[in-house]
């Protein structure tokens, strides 16, 4: 049986959705976006900001599930517009600076909230 997570450090579900499952030793996140936990508002003017907001309420939906930032097996990054990718790869190399999980990036059409990022992962307990 699945293990639903939920966490109030990550953005609260929008839709018919768990901000993340765990099933064994696997957690999965739903995508998060580019949402500010100190103020609750969605990053659009500042992609940097706006990788590290997703990434970082990954990571808390991971914790929560009973991983960590170093069990982050797998991540996939959405993005509005591909020219962006330097950005996300910057800030990616400074939250993993060593050790980093596996990643696919695509660009797609729209995103929730026309966010200019979306990022899920796939992530191992500790």
């Amino acid at each position: 049986m699945k293990d639903i997570i939920l966490t109030d450090k990550a953005p609260a579900p929008i839709g018919a959705y768990s901000q993340g499952c765990a099933l064994g030793d696997l957690i999965f996140t739903s995508g998060q976006l580019p949402v500010d936990m100190l103020t609750g508002k969605l990053i659009f003017d500042d992609m940097a900001a706006a990788v590290r907001a997703s990434l970082m309420n990954v990571i808390a939906v991971v914790e929560a599930g009973g991983g960590d930032r170093g069990t982050i097996l797998k991540t996939t990054v959405f993005l509005k517009d591909l020219e962006q990718f330097g950005i996300v790869n910057r800030v990616y190399a400074e939250v993993f600076p060593d050790r980093a999980p596996a990643r696919s990036a695509v660009q797609v059409a729209r995103l929730p909230k026309d966010v200019g990022i979306e990022i899920e992962a796939i992530a191992g307990k500790k």
